[in-house]
């Protein structure tokens, strides 16, 4: 669904080393729209002061100190859930149906907040525009 290239943008050929990547994909016959929205990363920023990325989308991030992750997975689930049609909801469901056996069926569970007072839960889930609409169907309330 996504091609994310990961580089050491120390490296000396570092810009040659990612036109030889984009080379090998274009000769792998890789579909158009997966080099389209394919995710740039400059890896190991903690090692040139003051770094910023010169090529446009790229996210830089140092693996080693975590820095720049947390943009990394937001644009990796951004692409995602537009390549593949998918959106993350919150659904608030009662605890004695079936949508929670449903939901686990169905879609990817990602959060159930369970609210005892009353017998529901909040429920976050990745679900397909399809599958939400049968949700809808089945479960009206």
């Amino acid at each position: 669904d996504l091609i994310v290239h990961v580089r050491d943008i120390t490296h000396p050929e570092a810009n040659l080393q990612k036109a030889t990547v984009l080379s090998v994909l274009r000769n792998l016959n890789i579909p158009s729209h997966l080099l389209d929205s394919m995710v740039e990363v400059h890896n190991k920023v903690d090692l040139i002061e003051r770094y910023k990325p010169t090529e446009e989308n790229a996210l830089a991030v140092s693996a080693l100190h975590g820095h720049g992750l947390e943009e990394l997975k937001q644009e990796i689930e951004k692409k995602i859930l537009t390549t593949t049609g998918k959106k993350i909801l919150t659904v608030n469901i009662n605890l004695e149906g079936p949508q929670l056996s449903w939901l686990y069926k169905e879609a990817t569970v990602q959060e159930v907040e369970v609210m005892p007072e009353d017998g529901t839960a909040r429920v976050k889930v990745i679900i397909s525009s399809s599958a939400f609409g049968r949700y809808k169907n089945l479960f009206p309330n």
